[in-house]
C-alpha cells in the first residue's frame, strides 16, 4: 500500500512558501525605506552651521565565505571586513548629530576640531575647519 502526500502542500512546502514571502517583504520594506530617506535628504535644505567635533567611531562588520570552488569549507574559510565611518557634531543649540563619513574624511577629523558643518537631511556634505 503507497501512502504519500498527494499534491497538497505538505508542511515543507507550506514553511518554504512562508520563510519565501517573509525575505521578500523584508526586501521591499528595507528598498523603500532608503528611497524614502534618499528623497526626504534631496527634498531637505543644504544647510551650514558652525559646529564642534565631539567624538568619532567605527562600526566593523565580519562576513565569513568558504574559499572559491569549496562549497563545503573544507579547505578553509576567508573572511570579510567591512568598515564604517562616524563622526558626531554638536551644533551651537547643544543638539548632536551623527553622520556617516568616508574614510579619509574620518581620517582628517579630530575630536575638538570647531568649524563649519555642511549637510542635508542626515546627508553629510563636508564639515571645513575654522582656523
Amino acid at each position: 500500500m503507497y501512502v504519500g502526500f498527494g499534491m497538497g502542500f505538505g508542511m515543507f512546502d507550506i514553511l518554504f512558501t512562508v520563510i519565501f514571502i517573509c525575505v521578500i517583504v523584508i526586501f521591499i520594506v528595507t528598498a523603500v525605506k532608503g528611497l524614502a530617506t534618499w528623497n526626504r535628504n534631496n527634498h531637505a535644505p543644504r544647510l551650514s552651521v558652525s559646529a564642534v567635533v565631539v567624538t568619532k567611531r567605527t562600526d566593523m562588520t565580519y562576513d565569513q565565505h568558504a574559499n572559491a570552488g569549496d562549497a563545503t569549507g573544507a579547505h578553509g574559510f576567508h573572511t570579510t571586513t567591512t568598515t564604517r565611518y562616524y563622526a558626531t557634531f554638536q551644533v551651537e543649540s547643544g543638539d548632536r548629530m551623527e553622520f556617516h563619513v568616508n574614510r579619509s574624511e574620518y581620517g582628517m577629523l579630530a575630536e575638538g576640531d570647531r568649524g563649519t558643518l555642511t549637510f542635508q537631511g542626515t546627508r553629510y556634505l563636508g564639515f571645513e575647519r575654522s582656523i
